[in-house]
């Protein structure tokens, strides 16, 4: 079993706090991404939104949590000790499985067989919509 990942949360305010942290990092790569691909002024001020920045915000934050990746046999030990739900998402017949615990007594997790980076990037957009979207959601 190994960790990849940083972001782990005690608590909901723990992880409101580390998505505000976030925002001036995704502004910063959306204003470069935007003079990248050339835009001048009015094409950066038309095109780039509040919304486009929150989108990077999200996926920036989602891309940073930290996740467990373990065989089948060490998710089962680690869920027995895991006092909370667990959504797994998945074939129940393969062998490897990636997982993360939200700061609420929710953990999402989700099954593969080879393509790790694959099942992690995918598990990572699930645990942002599933335990933490409402969560962080400003408005």
């Amino acid at each position: 079993m190994h960790t990849v990942g940083t972001f782990t949360f005690e608590s909901a305010e723990d992880a409101r706090t580390q998505y505000e942290s976030v925002g001036p990092a995704a502004q910063t790569v959306v204003r470069e991404v935007a003079k990248a691909m050339e835009f001048d002024r009015e094409e950066y001020d038309e095109r780039v939104t509040g919304d486009v920045v929150e989108t990077a915000r999200d996926a920036l934050f989602a891309n940073l949590l930290e996740v467990q990746v373990g065989d089948r046999e060490e998710f089962e030990d680690w869920r027995e000790s895991y006092d909370g739900e667990v959504t797994t998402v998945g074939h129940e017949d393969v062998d490897r499985v990636v997982w993360h615990a939200g700061p609420d007594g929710e953990a999402v997790a989700a099954t593969f067989q080879n393509e790790e980076d694959a099942a992690v990037a995918t598990l990572r957009r699930q645990a942002f919509g599933r335990l933490y979207r409402e969560l962080v959601d400003r408005s």
